[in-house]
């Protein structure tokens, strides 16, 4: 006991003392033990669970980054889950902070652990943060899983996110490999074994050299030549400015144009008396207050309610009481109040507002459902609403719908005819088309070349992150359709562009910077 109290009084050491503290629950300094040279910095015990501790890390920062560069999905995301939970709620935002903290802790836990090898002290994980480690490497694993399982198209899309972020993860990691030189160069040089001395240096250096080298096989389209840039992407407001105002009325329309966003998409319903109208759900819950209005039919296809009926309807209150997009901000008084006041919209409407400001319009046709009196008439109400009843002029018509195309192109020569997939040039050029509309993940800049030399433009989407959109416009899209007109319209040019000569110069800088620093410590 006096030796004990003596220790405590006399050989305090604060930094220590934080670290065993909060790493092993161990404050006090007779709790502890040192490494003595030549032996293992903790018990067998200790030496099977650090390597799970290792995999905690690893798998929480793979699911961490995976989850945040999917963030242009956030809202499909979302709406995945209203569509089975029947209620609106930000989940995707709820597991990216439940990711961020949970990766926060493992990585503490982890740096408190090198700097108490580097101390030369004996490692012991308090049993809680044991517990602790299962429940990150659990829930990575699991959330990875699932999403491989349900949400397949994200790999392609953190596979994209590579081709703008390699440099800097490149860089990211050459910096953990500096910061781990220090206990790694310690451990080495307490081992009494050359053989335990190469077991510990020998997979670091392997690791450093492949990080030294794997520049020589990234690609990127935003590493390009001096003049070598294509025009920015126009912007199509994907359902109008959904993060501003209620998707597919008119103030999100407007607010599209406001912004000065290029064209519109949208989404085209027939209601049960044959008045093509903007829905993009199958049902009305989402978008309106139809609970309130008809509470016994909210369940009902949207095409089954009569347009009188349909016109009763509020579509602005629930994009008040939802707020359906992350970091959507706040919307003046004004716009709150315009917002309160949106009803459902009409194709006609629709056409009329794209003419009159000259804007391109690009929609998705919904058959309606069987038993409804227009399910056989259904584009031949769409035609005649643009032809005889709107008359926008034609080429500003990107007409999407593949089915009766010829017969389309004869009693409406004029629209811009566009494809939902890709597909041989021959078959494209022999059917009049001249754009492609392709989800994001079939983004190729070899293939946007090779269509664009026989004149076919490439329109991607749904596109919403910055990174995204430079990408798009790295690898030369004609156009994008994106919920956030607002935000990239600001863009002056693609983020993450450098020349080859910019990046070689921080690549090697990179590497020889690092080399120094751990052949210093190393030494010293």
């Amino acid at each position: 006991v006096v030796r004990r109290h003596l220790l405590q009084q006399y050989e305090q050491q604060p930094f220590v003392s934080c670290l065993a503290g909060f790493y092993s629950c161990r404050w006090k300094r007779y709790q502890r033990e040192r490494t003595e040279p030549g032996k293992c910095c903790c018990s067998l015990r200790e030496c099977m669970f650090f390597p799970l501790l290792v995999a905690a890390f690893c798998f929480s920062l793979v699911f961490l980054y995976t989850w945040g560069e999917g963030k242009n999905d956030y809202n499909s995301f979302d709406w995945y889950n209203y569509g089975n939970l029947g209620y609106w709620f930000l989940w995707s935002l709820v597991i990216l902070i439940v990711a961020a903290v949970l990766f926060a802790y493992i990585s503490l836990l982890l740096v408190l652990a090198m700097c108490l090898l580097a101390e030369g002290q004996q490692l012991y994980l308090h049993w809680s943060h044991k517990i602790g480690t299962f429940l990150v490497l659990g829930f990575s694993i699991a959330c990875l899983f699932a999403l491989s399982i349900l949400w397949r198209d994200h790999r392609k899309t953190v596979r994209l996110s590579f081709q703008v972020t390699a440099p800097y993860l490149h860089i990211g990691a050459i910096a953990i490999m500096v910061l781990l030189a220090w206990p790694v160069a310690v451990h080495a040089i307490r081992a009494d074994k050359k053989v335990t001395q190469m077991i510990i240096v020998g997979p670091y250096l392997a690791i450093l050299l492949f990080l030294f080298l794997i520049p020589l096989g990234m690609y990127s389209p935003c590493i390009r030549e001096m003049g070598t840039l294509g025009p920015k992407p126009a912007l199509i407001g994907h359902r109008g400015a959904p993060m501003l105002a209620p998707e597919n009325t008119e103030m999100s329309f407007l607010k599209t144009i406001e912004h000065g966003g290029d064209g519109l998409e949208t989404d085209v319903a027939i209601s049960y008396d044959g008045v093509p109208f903007l829905m993009h759900d199958d049902t009305l819950r989402r978008t309106t207050n139809i609970a309130e209005v008809y509470p016994n039919d909210a369940g009902k296809a949207a095409s089954f309610f009569s347009w009188n009926a349909l016109q009763k309807l509020n579509a602005g209150t629930w994009f008040l009481k939802n707020k359906p997009f992350v970091g959507m901000g706040s919307l003046s008084k004004a716009d709150r109040k315009q917002a309160m006041n949106q009803s459902i919209y009409t194709l006609s409407s629709f056409l009329r507002l794209a003419d009159s400001h000259n804007k391109l319009v690009i929609f998705d046709l919904y058959r309606p459902p069987e038993k409804h009196p227009y399910r056989n008439l259904w584009l031949r109400k769409v035609l005649d609403v643009i032809l005889k009843e709107a008359k926008i002029k034609r080429h500003l018509v990107l007409w999407l719908h593949n089915s009766v195309r010829s017969f389309v192109q004869s009693v409406a020569p004029g629209f811009q005819h566009t494809m939902g997939r890709k597909a041989p040039i021959e078959d494209l050029l022999k059917h009049n088309i001249v754009k492609l509309n392709l989800v994001y993940t079939d983004m190729s800049s070899e293939d946007i070349r090779k269509y664009a030399a026989a004149n076919i433009t490439t329109n991607f989407y749904v596109v919403n992150e910055p990174w995204l959109y430079s990408l798009a416009w790295c690898s030369g899209a004609h156009s994008v359709t994106t919920n956030a007109v607002h935000l990239l319209k600001d863009l002056s040019q693609p983020l993450f562009l450098m020349t080859p000569q910019q990046y070689s110069t921080m690549w090697i800088l990179t590497d020889l910077t690092s080399a120094f620093l751990i052949s210093l410590i190393f030494v010293l």
